[in-house]
C-alpha cells in the first residue's frame, strides 16, 4: 500500500535554504571594516600622494603631475637635518621609554602578586593621560623654567651659581615630555605580554639553579620581545608624527618633520607638505617593516 500525504491549505511550505560558501561569508563578513578603513584610511592617503604632485602658488593649487616637491623636498640640506633631528628625537625617546616601561611592566608582572593590586597600580600608571597632552607639557614650564622648581633649588642649594638654561626650551626639555608623554604605550603592550609568560617557566629556571638575570635575559625579555616590538612601533610613529611638543617645548629652537609640514600648511604650501608626509609615510613603513622582520607580533594580535 503506498502513502499519500495532501497538504492542506494551512501547512506552510518547506523553506528553500540558500547555502553561501564559507569563503564568500568571509569576505561578506570582512566588507563593512574594509570599507570604513578604505574611506577613512586609505582615500586620505591616496589624496595626500596625489597632491603631491600637484604644482602651487601663494593663491591656489594647479593639478598636475610634477615631481618638484619630491625634488625640493630631498634635493635641501635643510629638510635632510630636519629629518635627522626626528630621527634622533625617535631614537632617544624609543630608549628611554623602552627601560622605564619595560621595568615599569615587570615590577607589576612579577612582583605584585594580586591581580586587584596589579590593575589598581596600572591605573594609576594611567592617571596623568586622562588630561590632554598640552597640558600636561604646560606643566613641565614651572618646574624647568628660569626661576622654575629645579633651578630654584639648584640655586638655593649653592650647586649651581645660576639658573641652567638648557633645561627648558631645548632638546633637554624636549625629549622629557615625550618621554612623558609616550611612555604608557611602551609600558601596556609590555605588560600584557609578560601577564600571559607562564610563571611556571620562571619558576622552572629557578629550580634549574639559573639566577634571576639570567631567568631575566634568558626567558622573560626573549618572551617579552612581542610586546616591546608593539610599543616600538606605537612610541616611534606617536614622535615622528609630533608636531607639538617640539614647538612648544623647545621654543622654536628645534625642528621636526611634523612641525615642517604645519609651517608649509599655515602657508598654503599644500602640496610640499604632502610630498613630506609620503615621504615621511614610507620612513615610518619602512621602520615599521623592519621590525616586524625582527620580532613575529602576531602572537600578541
Amino acid at each position: 500500500m503506498v502513502a499519500v500525504r495532501f497538504l492542506g491549505v494551512g501547512e506552510p511550505k518547506p523553506k528553500r535554504q540558500i547555502r553561501i560558501p564559507l569563503g564568500l561569508v568571509s569576505y561578506l563578513q570582512a566588507t563593512p571594516l574594509t570599507l570604513i578603513l578604505g574611506f577613512f584610511l586609505a582615500l586620505p592617503i591616496l589624496m595626500i600622494v596625489i597632491v603631491s604632485f600637484w604644482d602651487y602658488d601663494f593663491a591656489q593649487m594647479y593639478p598636475d603631475l610634477l615631481t618638484m616637491n619630491y625634488v625640493e623636498t630631498l634635493g635641501s640640506w635643510v629638510t635632510w637635518k630636519t629629518y635627522l633631528n626626528t630621527l634622533k628625537f625617535a631614537a632617544i625617546v624609543w630608549a628611554i621609554t623602552l627601560f622605564v616601561g619595560f621595568w615599569v611592566a615587570y615590577f607589576l608582572a612579577f612582583h605584585i602578586r594580586t591581580s586587584a593590586m596589579q590593575m589598581v597600580l596600572f591605573l594609576v600608571c594611567t592617571v596623568p593621560f586622562l588630561t590632554s597632552n598640552i597640558i600636561r607639557m604646560i606643566s613641565w614650564i614651572p618646574v624647568l623654567g628660569r626661576n622654575g622648581l629645579i633651578n630654584s633649588a639648584l640655586v638655593n642649594a649653592g650647586i649651581v651659581p645660576e639658573p641652567i638654561q638648557w633645561l627648558l626650551y631645548s632638546d633637554f626639555a624636549v625629549v622629557l615630555a615625550m618621554v612623558h608623554l609616550y611612555t604608557l604605550f611602551m609600558v601596556t603592550p609590555i605588560f600584557n605580554t609578560l601577564m600571559r609568560i607562564d610563571k611556571s617557566l620562571v619558576e622552572a629556571a629557578r629550580d634549574a639553579g639559573a639566577t634571576s638575570f639570567q631567568i631575566l635575559t634568558n626567558v622573560i625579555i626573549p618572551l617579552a620581545k612581542p610586546g616591546m616590538a608593539i610599543g616600538t612601533i606605537f612610541v616611534v610613529t606617536l614622535v615622528m608624527a609630533d608636531f607639538s611638543t617640539v614647538q612648544v617645548m623647545s621654543g622654536g629652537q628645534s625642528a621636526s618633520v611634523a612641525l615642517m609640514m604645519k609651517n608649509q600648511m599655515s602657508l598654503l604650501q599644500y602640496p610640499a607638505a604632502a610630498a613630506n608626509a609620503v615621504v615621511l609615510l614610507v620612513l615610518v613603513l619602512l621602520m615599521v617593516a623592519g621590525i616586524l622582520r625582527i620580532v613575529d607580533i602576531r602572537k600578541e594580535l
